[in-house]
């Protein structure tokens, strides 16, 4: 973990809500994501930023935070800064009494939290691990404690993902910073996902939920409609719009052929069943070939040319009557 100040890494108020976290780590993440950002120090930033998210994020460890200045279970934590002494109650070699630190009975509950679980109680005097003269307090079974456990909060992370990786699904790697150490996974991304669709993996970040915010990028090509549809642009000759033809379209799969018919105008929408995205669920998408009917510039005309093109003009009438 960083030694940076956290809220600097994210570039917000020390009174900064969740929506303003949330909202300066997304656009911190979209600016220094390796896949994006190309700069050598992209990763290293996009790493402190998704650090810096993972503690302020949480309510538990922003108290402490703040508290302390710096993150829990971290080797600082551990150990204090050199010269400052102690960080909390329970470092420099002896115990300090509970009225000797400035701290309110939520937080001091909290505290107790963090050294010896969550599935204590918040009064360090009720239901703290320790009873009257030191010994462990009944308080339950191990079970019934775990079942008034509160559920952690899930860990939010952006993935970057490219058109055809949404479109087609598969196996992406994850790097996180959990507890500020590094882990890699694997994750199943389910065929079809759309941009700002979320993902949610049960424990997928230790003992917490991961919940992954689905980003795509777009493609040359294809255009993604309403559900599995796609659709794309199909350039066609002044010849081919209207005398029809057979030409070759891609696809997801590869290229077909595809059959226009005559007098096929600019706007048309020719559609190609089957052909668009195969979800991991359901049934799969159409693509539709949007035609757009490209004319011969005048300098590549002869003059006996352009007087049948005037020609054809005069038999189509006026195109803008009604």
């Amino acid at each position: 973990m960083s030694d940076k100040d956290l809220y600097s890494v994210l570039g917000v108020a020390r009174t900064a809500t969740n929506d303003e976290l949330k909202k300066a780590y997304r656009k911190l993440a979209r600016q220094y994501h390796p896949d994006v950002n190309k700069a050598p120090d992209a990763s290293a930033k996009f790493t402190q930023v998704q650090e810096a998210y993972d503690v302020l994020s949480d309510e538990k460890k922003r108290r402490y935070y703040d508290q302390f200045g710096v993150v829990p279970g971290s080797a600082a934590a551990e150990a204090g800064t050199a010269g400052q002494g102690p960080r909390t109650p329970w470092e420099g070699g002896q115990r300090v009494r509970a009225d000797q630190v400035e701290m309110d009975p939520e937080e001091l509950g909290s505290m107790f939290e963090t050294f010896f679980g969550g599935g204590r109680s918040r009064d360090p005097f009720g239901g703290s691990p320790f009873g009257s003269g030191g010994a462990r307090s009944g308080g339950g079974s191990a079970r019934s404690r775990a079942q008034r456990a509160p559920e952690p909060e899930p860990l939010e992370h952006e993935l970057f993902l490219t058109f055809l990786g949404a479109a087609r699904g598969g196996t992406e790697e994850l790097k996180l910073n959990l507890e500020g150490k590094s882990r890699t996974i694997e994750v199943n991304i389910p065929a079809g996902v759309r941009d700002g669709q979320q993902l949610r993996m049960r424990q997928g970040a230790g003992d917490r939920d991961l919940v992954l915010n689905i980003r795509v990028g777009g493609h040359p090509l294809f255009r993604r409609e309403e559900g599995n549809d796609l659709s794309l642009d199909l350039n066609l000759t002044i010849a081919e719009a209207t005398l029809g033809a057979s030409v070759s379209v891609p696809t997801l799969d590869g290229e077909v052929e595809l059959r226009v018919p005559p007098g096929a105008s600019s706007g048309a929408k020719l559609r190609l069943r089957g052909k668009g995205i195969q979800p991991a669920k359901g049934d799969a998408g159409d693509l539709y070939a949007v035609v757009r009917v490209l004319v011969p510039k005048p300098d590549l005309l002869s003059e006996a040319e352009k007087q049948v093109i005037r020609e054809i003009g005069l038999k189509q009438g006026n195109v803008r009557a009604g």
